[in-house]
């Protein structure tokens, strides 16, 4: 019985070794399949290493760079619809004061010139920038449902903001008053009185530069920062010039150097901007911005978290 015992066990023990291998196969075969449902080539673990990221919130006191660029993107595009009809895209308060006096001439009496009293380019240049405006800072509010703080929400957000600027270089190009040889060379004007931009495809683009600075002002004035005002020079001003630690030159000042950060930021984004327009033109330029945009889209992803709120559940 003792013989027939262990020829039973050893039976049993050849067996399991057997199965074994053929039990991890298909064991292992049902977990990759299991990882790979849904996604072809992309494992279940990454894709959910890649939601908790882009459901994590950034550490606005981090996101200097990125903050920073989207005020040099502020005097980019400015200076392309400025040079263009005088117009500003980011800077509405020019843009409403102008409103104000366009509807107010219609209010005087007879005029040996009676285009002094018309409702001219600029001012309808004017009041589309200012509506577009208007409904780009409206599309913020979906911010405030996913979460303004969310890196999802701020690289969607951008994204958005490069393919407006993308619409807008397709626009001026197809309009055909930006090109190097036309009456107005690359979308630049000579004096208020002959705007470069007339065609109706220029108000479309108009509208999308200002629906871009719109949404970007939205994302900047949600992180709540130095950088808040990305689009609103004038208080930067303010609150520059009185800044108890302005002349605190021998050790570094959080809010005063990131306000003097802000308007470098712009005045270099002009510049460059004016410099490329006359070089490439407007189609051109906002070309450039479109890359631009995407890059600091991108951005967002390698800015840090907030401590402890950088795995969600």
């Amino acid at each position: 019985m003792s013989t027939a015992k262990l020829n039973s066990d050893s039976h049993h023990i050849q067996s399991y070794g057997a199965m074994t291998p053929s039990t991890s196969y298909a064991r292992s075969e049902s977990e990759s399949e299991t990882d790979t449902e849904g996604l072809p080539g992309l494992p279940l673990t990454r894709r959910s290493s890649l939601s908790k990221h882009l459901d994590s919130e950034v550490d606005p006191a981090r996101a200097t760079g990125i903050l920073a660029a989207f005020c040099f993107m502020t005097g980019f595009i400015d200076a392309i619809s400025f040079s263009a009809v005088f117009v500003w895209c980011g800077f509405q308060t020019g843009n409403f004061v102008q409103l104000a006096l366009a509807v107010a001439k219609t209010f005087e009496g007879p005029s040996l010139t009676p285009q002094d009293t018309a409702f001219r380019n600029p001012d309808q240049h004017a009041l589309c920038s200012f509506l577009t405006f208007l409904l780009g800072a409206f599309l913020g509010r979906i911010g405030d449902r996913i979460g303004p703080h969310k890196r999802r929400w701020l690289v969607s957000a951008t994204f958005v903001q490069s393919l407006l600027t993308m619409a807008a270089a397709i626009t001026i190009w197809k309009s055909s008053q930006d090109s190097r040889d036309g009456p107005t060379r690359f979308s630049i004007a000579d004096e208020r009185g002959d705007p470069a931009w007339t065609h109706a495809l220029t108000f479309a683009c108009i509208g999308f530069m200002s629906a871009s600075m719109g949404l970007q002002g939205v994302v900047a004035k949600r992180l709540n920062t130095e950088f808040a005002a990305s689009i609103v020079l004038t208080t930067v001003w303010i609150e520059l010039m009185n800044d108890p630690r302005l002349f605190h030159i021998n050790r570094s000042v959080v809010s005063r150097d990131h306000k003097l950060i802000f308007i470098t930021a712009i005045f270099t984004g002009g510049f460059i901007a004016r410099a490329l327009l006359h070089q490439l033109g407007a189609a051109g330029t906002l070309g450039i911005a479109t890359g631009i945009r995407f890059l600091i889209a991108l951005a967002w992803l390698f800015v840090p978290g907030k401590k402890g709120t950088n795995n969600p559940k």
